[in-house]
């Protein structure tokens, strides 16, 4: 009988990896969901903060990230954001698997800022439109708000590299209304299906791209996926910015609907995007998830 090949070998311990990392997973997921909303989701905060952050090198990329776009910051301020930007991963990520409970709490929240008129009148007359955000707060909670009014908003997204985690995620996103659709090719068609039938899309755009275009963020050129533009001019959708604020409570946002982009060009619009979040970043930089591989100078 021949031996196995080394490449039968690796990815049969990167399958047996991605089991058994979703079986912890899935029972942390399990055990915090027996737990009162409040609690839970501050119980989880702490667990990332302390325990899955540090040990998973989140918190060494977060400080690196850190150092990066604030050199001039004193060592204990950084460590600070990268406490508190952990702790809001952990309070998202449960907020997200509670299905019933963080839908339901976001249902009666108030939209605030300049693009709730445009954004109501967009919807009335049937004209697409694109909702773009990044990973800040929890933008869950806006497109929670939202689908309580009625709105149908479908998602695009990322598969995740573990893809037992993936399966059992994706469903998290469809339980909060609205279709959604992975990267690629098939994912693509149902997105613009659903845009061109005068839908409502979400779109984060806050991750490193290969060899997408270089855009100023935060000081630094961050490669910066130009899609979310191109699709707007191409289907007259409006493009708008928008934010799940946690407030101090950690509990409670504030959902809020930037002004529209004005229709320019992609590059000019995609920048505006990147501006528009570096300035929520910069009010309140331990809500940005700072535990991304946002910069790669070398991409």
């Amino acid at each position: 009988m021949s031996a196995s090949s080394p490449s039968k070998k690796t990815g049969f311990a990167r399958t047996m990896g991605h089991y058994l990392s979703n079986l912890v997973i899935v029972g942390l997921i399990r055990l915090m969901l027996v737990l009162p909303y409040a609690m839970r989701v501050r119980m989880m905060g702490a667990v990332v903060q302390y325990a899955i952050g540090p040990l998973a090198g989140y918190r060494r990329r977060a400080l690196d990230n850190l150092a990066l776009i604030w050199p001039d910051m004193p060592a204990d301020e950084r460590q600070k954001i990268a406490s508190r930007c952990l702790n809001n991963v952990g309070r998202t990520f449960i907020e997200n698997y509670s299905a019933d409970d963080f839908p339901e709490r976001m249902a009666t929240n108030q939209l605030t800022g300049a693009g709730v008129g445009p954004l109501e009148e967009a919807v009335a007359h049937g004209k697409p439109v694109i909702l773009v955000s990044g990973h800040y707060g929890n933008y869950e909670a806006t497109r929670a708000a939202l689908v309580a009014r009625g709105l149908n908003i479908g998602g695009l997204y990322r598969n995740m590299k573990n893809p037992y985690f993936n399966a059992h995620y994706v469903k998290t996103m469809e339980a909060f209304g609205g279709p959604v659709f992975p990267q690629g090719r098939r994912g693509t068609a149902g997105f613009v299906r659903h845009l061109k039938e005068g839908g409502q899309l979400v779109l984060l755009f806050d991750q490193h791209v290969f060899k997408a275009p270089l855009f100023d963020f935060l000081g630094q050129p961050a490669n910066t996926a130009i899609s979310a533009a191109e699709l707007a001019l191409r289907y007259d959708a409006l493009l708008i910015p928008f934010y799940g604020i946690r407030q101090p409570d950690g509990l409670s946002f504030e959902t809020v609907i930037e002004a529209p982009i004005p229709a320019t060009d992609a590059m000019t619009m995609t920048q505006a995007l990147s501006d528009s979040l570096a300035e929520r970043v910069k009010a309140d930089p331990g809500q940005w998830f700072w535990v991304h591989r946002r910069w790669r100078p070398k991409a």
